[in-house]
């Protein structure tokens, strides 16, 4: 069988709670959320790409096509902000930004995406994607917006399993406004609003105006991978809002279930504090290639399984470059490649993979084929 596909791979799904079975068809439809181009790729970006990195060099191992979809969301409320601050055109600032990221991300070896696309590009989607909203029910224009009605959905709450209340104070958090008068519901959500003076507007029917940042992801989704996924993923810091409601207005809009497996990446934190351009708080790989070959970076990110938080220290460097200079040294071989595709199968467990490694080499044997499905480029000097 190809790849070592031996039996069938087990992934947590956030949804159902537990490591459940993961057999997608031949065709992988995967959509990850992308960044928002206002400030550089730091740790907490970097482990959550690598993550499903690793997922997708996996299941082309295994034999799949992988169509990996990973959006930019380059127009919202976020870089509306700091290309203001700046003074700068907010697609400037996104192009800026994005360019920056894909240096990173190249650098540290990830496959790119088999698209990539922008917000910006899917306004005609989007607008497509709330008429077939509100034609099923579950939207309502107040005040010159269009929100989502969360008491039409059916199970609302139900992916990131969450009650009222508590999906009240995190709405709050995000800047949802589960205040506003406008709704009929704390809850309920903008998929489209006015532009103010000096932001970006597109016409439609509603009136001028931009779309929120939840339908965003959905135009893109269904557009790029059609109306059901095979796996969602992103940091678990999205769970909710923004994947609750992409999930509910995904589901509304084409009558069909949107996720089949949901998969969050857990935070990297840094003294202690989530790792968030929200809080500045913040390690950014450009500045670490500057001081450490980037693989070393890519393994220190890789030291902790992907649903453990965990807190970020440049020691972590240290030990990720003479693991580094150890698997480099060992030559090539295809020692520890079995070991590590089981390790992968059991819930993206990179951290045994490696250590599996770190036993072939230590037993004198090369180990470049496993480093290799691990997205761990030997020989390079990067």
């Amino acid at each position: 069988m190809t790849g070592g596909k031996h039996s069938t791979m087990q992934l947590y799904d956030t949804r159902r709670g537990a490591v459940v079975a993961f057999d997608p068809p031949e065709i992988v439809r995967m959509y990850v959320c992308g960044i928002t181009p206002y400030d550089a790729t730091h740790l907490g970006h970097a482990a959550t790409y690598i993550t499903y990195d690793i997922l997708q060099r996996r299941l082309i191992d295994r034999g799949h096509d992988v169509r990996y979809v990973r959006n930019i969301t380059d127009v919202d409320d976020d870089i509306l902000r700091a290309a203001a601050r700046r003074g700068v055109h907010y697609l400037d600032l996104a192009f800026g930004e994005t360019a920056r990221f894909d240096e990173d991300m190249e650098a540290l070896n990830t496959l790119p995406p088999w698209s990539e696309p922008r917000a910006t590009g899917a306004i005609p989607d989007v607008r497509g994607v709330i008429n077939a909203i509100m034609d099923a029910g579950h939207a309502y224009e107040a005040e010159g917006s269009v929100y989502f009605d969360t008491r039409a959905a059916k199970d609302f709450g139900q992916v990131a399993s969450l009650g009222r209340d508590r999906m009240e104070v995190l709405a709050g958090e995000w800047g949802e406004k589960p205040d506003d008068p406008a709704k009929r519901h704390p809850l309920d959500f903008v998929l489209w609003r006015p532009s103010v003076a000096g932001e970006p507007a597109w016409e439609s029917r509603w009136g001028r105006g931009r779309p929120g940042w939840h339908i965003e992801c959905t135009a893109l989704a269904l557009r790029e991978l059609g109306e059901t996924i095979d796996l969602h993923g992103g940091g678990v810091d999205l769970l909710y809002p923004h994947h609750e409601c992409v999930s509910a207005q995904s589901e509304a809009a084409t009558g069909e279930p949107f996720v089949k497996h949901w998969l969050h990446q857990s935070m990297v934190h840094l003294d202690g504090r989530k790792m968030s351009k929200s809080t500045g708080n913040l390690v950014f790989v450009h500045d670490l290639r500057d001081r450490v070959p980037a693989m070393a970076i890519r393994l220190a990110l890789m030291i902790h399984h992907y649903r453990r938080p965990w807190n970020w220290a440049d020691t972590l460097l240290d030990e990720a470059i003479l693991r580094l200079d150890e698997w480099e040294a060992a030559g090539p071989g295809d020692a520890a490649l079995d070991e590590a595709r089981a390790a992968l199968d059991d819930d993206l467990d990179v951290p045994s993979a490696m250590v599996a490694i770190d036993r072939a080499v230590a037993a004198g044997h090369g180990v470049s084929a496993a480093a290799d499905l691990l997205g761990v480029r030997l020989g390079s000097g990067a």
